[in-house]
């Protein structure tokens, strides 16, 4: 919830031209769909489902590093976009470790 609360944060303040606002609705939904998928993996109904959510939110912070590649911003945002951008990594990071664990446990 704090990386999309984080990422709402930052679309906010870049500037508007027709590809940001565009990026900009992209990044919204893919950033909040990173954690909405995560609570659905852990209210999973089982390891099929838990993976399956799992592997959203991962596919999702993919997603979002994406576009916030994409986004211009000026130069005093860069770091926060450079930020978001390593937080999304390590979320995928993240979720693949544990997806891989689990398969291979295979629980």
């Amino acid at each position: 919830m704090l990386f999309a609360k984080r990422v709402s944060a930052f679309v906010n303040l870049v500037p508007k031209n027709i590809s940001n606002i565009e990026y900009c609705k992209q990044i919204v939904r893919s950033s909040g769909s990173v954690g909405a998928n995560y609570i659905e993996a852990n209210e999973s109904l089982g390891k099929k489902d838990f993976l399956l959510h799992l592997k959203i939110s991962r596919k999702e912070a993919k997603e979002t590093r994406y576009w916030l590649n994409l986004i211009t911003c000026d130069r005093n945002q860069e770091e926060e976009k450079a930020e978001l951008i390593q937080e999304s990594t390590e979320l995928m990071k993240i979720f693949g470790s544990i997806i891989t664990k689990k398969e291979k446990l295979n629980i």
